[in-house]
């Protein structure tokens, strides 16, 4: 019932360095694949935490980055991407200094754009950032992307009773908490709440709203 397809997208100015696509790049936790660069395009698929990623490059204005996983190109959210730079891990848009990463210009060629972000209204906030610990876990080799699992029982309620979608900037990630702006919904005979953000629907811990599991 969730599910949406990848719009078809044109991208200007993609002509990366041999440097940026050797870049090795990780993501430190499962993290969307989407059709463009923002939270308002379809999920095309899932990065897995600790999987290297190729990098061409991110948009000067935001924190997204034109990817490429397992034989699919896409965009991914910079702010759960890190590289080494030297002796030292680096978020490749939150260090851009650092990473000097190259700078792509995304065009919109298809309008399917501007169609999903009508239909989930204005964005209601920002999601609070996942695990300030990512980093450090892939330092160590460690996974930080683990995904909790609340139980069929959950996860079927939330997929057959779905609720209205709500816009956020930035990513929904496992461990990211999402703002009071957001009405999250009751799970019946459960500790779990949930809601549907960003075009996925997710559980919800209501005690601190952070998001434990997204439903894919």
């Amino acid at each position: 019932m969730f599910r949406t397809f990848a719009a078809a997208t044109g991208v200007a100015g993609l002509l990366a360095s041999g440097a940026a696509m050797a870049m090795e790049t990780t993501a430190t936790t499962d993290l969307n694949l989407r059709a463009g660069p923002g939270p308002n395009y379809a999920v095309t698929g899932v990065i897995p935490a600790q999987a290297a990623v190729e990098v061409a490059g991110c948009i000067d204005a935001a924190n997204w980055c034109q990817v490429s996983y397992d034989g699919q190109t896409g965009w991914s959210y910079g702010d759960y991407l890190a590289t080494k730079v030297g002796d030292e891990i680096a978020y490749i848009t939150v260090d851009r200094a650092k990473t000097q990463v190259k700078t792509v210009v995304h065009e919109d060629t298809s309008g399917q754009s501007a169609a999903i972000v009508g239909s989930m209204g204005a964005a209601a906030g920002a999601l609070i950032a996942g695990p300030a610990g990512a980093a450090v876990g892939l330092a160590a080799g460690a996974v930080t992307g683990g995904v909790a699992d609340p139980g069929r029982t959950v996860t079927t309620y939330v997929t057959e009773h779905p609720v209205d979608y709500v816009f956020l900037d930035g990513e929904v990630v496992v461990g990211a908490g999402v703002p009071e702006t957001v009405e999250i919904y009751p799970v019946p005979e459960s500790e779990f709440t949930y809601a549907y953000i960003n075009g996925v629907p997710m559980v919800i811990d209501p005690a601190d709203r952070s998001i434990v599991h997204i439903v894919r």
